[in-house]
């Protein structure tokens, strides 16, 4: 039985196709009632026009789909450019999350950045104090090869921002990419700021991304533990399963739906209830 009410699923969109209606369509069918949007008609989320916004906030609500996150690209450039530079990147994510009734904007924590702890702090601070004015929480995603890629760098910014409006988005997948085991080595540090579950896994030796649960991800410790704890958040499932690159991934309505029907195996056999 579930341990809390059920989680809600989510999917990112533009892993099935570029054309909102087809990526809204497929996470219908798979029992999704959210989509992150990370882009629509091949256009980043926070370089599209308020006419576009309008036409997707539309598109999805005829087809009863909310959005549960703007994956935004911020944070995921050298720390070496302006503070400046990713506040408004920042600015045109949270009107996208304006637009499309979003509470949460995923970011990151710069590249290049090891050995400059305090110029990624300055970073941090200065995005979430406009998160705090904006009332839009930021979700910090563990991307591999930048600052908060191990937990304990992750928890280190959390720790010094210190605010409910930065809260970290959890990924199985880029943890074994850099050499971390995510239940045995990172969630009992992560388990107070965990607000996000981005789900895909990964093979340890080859870093290849593979479905939930076949994987070196431990997905089933994970998901154990989040249902232990009364975990009610997102299930944002994010499959990497054809393409991977710096700026995403993509997997096509056949192999993202691979991934959905792992990861409802997975929930299942652990009573994992998903709405």
């Amino acid at each position: 039985m579930s341990a809390g009410s059920p989680w809600q699923l989510s999917g990112f969109g533009d892993e099935i196709d570029p054309d909102p209606a087809v990526q809204a369509a497929v996470l219908r069918a798979l029992g999704a009632g959210f989509i992150e949007v990370r882009s629509a008609w091949g256009v980043n989320v926070i370089d599209l026009s308020s006419h576009q916004l309008g036409e997707l906030g539309r598109v999805l609500s005829e087809r009863g789909m909310a959005v549960s996150a703007i994956a935004s690209p911020v944070g995921k450039v050298d720390v070496a450019l302006p503070v400046e530079h990713e506040v408004d990147r920042l600015r045109r994510a949270i009107v996208a999350a304006h637009s499309l009734g979003a509470r949460y904007i995923r970011i990151f924590s710069f590249y290049n950045a090891q050995g400059f702890r305090d110029e990624v702090l300055v970073r941090m601070r200065a995005l979430t104090t406009l998160a705090e004015r904006e009332h839009v929480v930021l979700l910090h995603e563990n991307e591999k090869e930048i600052y908060g890629d191990v937990p304990e760098r992750i928890v280190d910014i959390l720790e010094s921002v210190g605010s409910d409006h930065l809260r970290a988005a959890w990924d199985n997948a880029n943890f074994v990419q850099v050499g971390v085991r995510p239940f045995t080595d990172a969630y009992a540090l992560l388990r107070p700021w965990l607000e996000y579950l981005q789900v895909k896994d990964a093979v340890a030796a080859t870093g290849e991304v593979v479905a939930a649960g076949e994987g070196d991800g431990e997905l089933v410790e994970t998901l154990t533990a989040l249902r232990d704890d009364g975990y009610t958040g997102f299930a944002s499932l994010e499959p990497h399963l054809t393409v991977t690159n710096a700026l995403g991934g993509f997997s096509g309505p056949a192999a993202f739906g691979v991934a959905a029907r792992a990861f409802a195996a997975l929930t299942d056999r652990l009573g994992i209830g998903i709405a």
